[in-house]
């Protein structure tokens, strides 16, 4: 009895840290995941449908509680599709901005979770080209080393503008800057919840 007990222990301490081991999300990752979703929400406030067909800036929504009819949509039209960015208007319109075979779709829905069309230009402007921390300006460097003391760079990417995104981490977490082409400072971005991974079929 003592051997059976024994096996059934390791056994249950083998089966938790599999799939402890699974849900983790590797910090590295979950900065750039940031950083792609800060650039998606950029490219949906700004994007021409949004500014013509919505009203107000987009607060951003939590992906995992977007109603059952434009999930079901999504899982339609983009199976498999990560949701980088989700977002709802004052007129309680929803954009949602999703990611599926590295091809960014927006996509705008009705106060009653109808598609309506796909945002205009945000395929262009939500994709993030990954870029060599080795490369980044010196100013990059040395306004993070200035302003967010014991911080450290761990990933940097470049929108379709030129900016440049950075994720910065220490112990208590991360955060995503944005600076210009040149390196200059623009502003500290608010990261938007967004999916840890790809959207699957209900």
């Amino acid at each position: 009895m003592k051997k059976v007990l024994f096996l059934l222990t390791i056994v249950s301490g083998f089966l938790l840290t599999s799939c402890k081991s699974q849900d983790a999300v590797d910090p590295s990752e979950e900065i750039l995941l940031s950083m792609q979703a800060s650039s998606a929400r950029s490219a949906a406030d700004g994007d021409p449908v949004t500014k013509e067909k919505c009203k107000g800036k987009l607060t951003a929504i939590d992906p995992a509680t977007l109603p059952a009819a434009i999930t079901t949509y999504i899982n339609a039209n983009y199976a498999g599709a990560t949701v980088k960015f989700a977002g709802k208007d004052d007129k309680g319109q929803t954009v949602v901005g999703l990611t599926l075979n590295n091809v960014e779709t927006g996509l705008l829905f009705d106060v009653n979770n109808a598609f309506v069309k796909a945002l205009d230009n945000y395929g262009k402007k939500a994709k993030l080209a990954e870029v060599d921390i080795a490369t980044l300006p010196a100013s990059v460097s040395a306004y993070v080393t200035a302003n967010y003391a014991g911080y450290t760079i761990k990933k940097a990417g470049k929108d379709a503008d030129g900016n440049i995104l950075v994720g910065i981490k220490n112990d208590a977490g991360h955060k995503v800057l944005k600076f210009d082409s040149a390196g200059k400072f623009i502003e500290e971005l608010q990261v938007p919840p967004h999916d840890k991974g790809p959207r699957k079929k209900n």
